[in-house]
């Protein structure tokens, strides 16, 4: 009788319906406007569109000439390494490290997962004061350690490093419990056959818990690379506008800057389709690579 209660998808589909609507009003409809608006002419915030740009397609044409499109997805894609290298990397270091102690591995979960937390734009905030020119917390470490010419952490040259090193830091701790849920998962039966067979700690990470966490690191490989791309609120609270001189644009931060501080609003459409077929291009790109395994 008990299997008969799974044979009647009617209740399934009640309970569906109500999320399904949701997806359709708040998600769907919403993008296929938006590229509708990209084709449109929309000068103001909350204003429809009434007629189509001539040509239909000049956001488009515009964004192949436009050097800040190329400066953001530039600075994108370098994001997306910093968070595969810097973010990925680290975790998988951290999580291979914590499952290795012995005692106090709630502690650094907490530790490690803390920054996420914390809103962005206060950390935004925090890391401005801390890349201060004058009396910022680096310099004047610099400064105690003997350094006579202080550093702007927000020039031309270095801007980038700057407005990238917190939003590495933030996020490390997310792919950090992911990964450690995934060593969590591994049977400790391994392990013990391992040890019996006289395998280091190392040799233990290496032939078990590296091969078995692949698929565990595609996933957040993936996540990194898309996470790249919607990258908005630490940036913008570190450096508005694209300062200095426009070179800090995210595809992000620069949609933004589009609609909301020009107020060109189809062309911020137009842009906003660009991220959405950047992120499904890459994301293959990157299942491609990270391709997942069949234990």
């Amino acid at each position: 009788m008990g299997a008969n209660i799974y044979r009647n998808k009617k209740p399934a589909l009640v309970f569906l319906l109500p999320a399904f609507l949701f997806m359709v009003l708040f998600l769907y409809y919403p993008f296929f406007k938006n590229i509708l608006n990209s084709f449109m002419e929309i000068k103001r915030l909350g204003i429809a569109g009434t007629e189509f740009n001539t040509p239909w397609y000049s956001n488009y044409t515009q964004m192949f000439q436009d050097q800040n499109v190329w400066t953001s997805v530039k600075n994108t894609i370098v994001m997306m390494v910093v968070t595969l290298v810097g973010q990925v990397g680290i975790a998988i270091v951290l999580a291979l490290m914590v499952d290795n102690i012995g005692r106090g591995k709630q502690f650094f979960r907490t530790v490690f997962f803390f920054p996420i937390v914390i809103s962005a734009t206060a950390l935004g905030l925090m890391f401005n004061l801390i890349f201060l020119y004058d009396k910022g917390m680096v310099n004047q470490m610099l400064e105690a350690l003997g350094k006579q010419n202080l550093t702007d952490w927000k020039a031309e040259g270095i801007a980038l490093f700057t407005m990238m090193l917190p939003v590495m830091w933030q996020y490390v701790g997310f792919y950090f419990v992911i990964l450690v849920t995934g060593l969590n998962n591994i049977s400790e039966e391994l392990y013990e056959a391992a040890r019996i067979d006289g395998a280091t700690t190392l040799q233990r990470v290496r032939y078990i818990s590296v091969p078995l966490l692949h698929n565990v690191i595609c996933t957040c490989s993936v996540l990194a690379v898309t996470g790249a791309l919607k990258v908005f609120d630490l940036p913008w609270v570190m450096f508005p506008k694209g300062m200095p001189l426009k070179t800090t644009f995210l595809t992000g931060t620069y949609m933004y800057y589009q609609t909301m501080e020009t107020k060109n609003v189809d062309y911020g459409a137009a842009l906003a389709v660009l991220i959405v077929v950047l992120g499904i291009v890459l994301s293959k790109v990157v299942n491609a690579i990270f391709r997942e395994k069949d234990y």
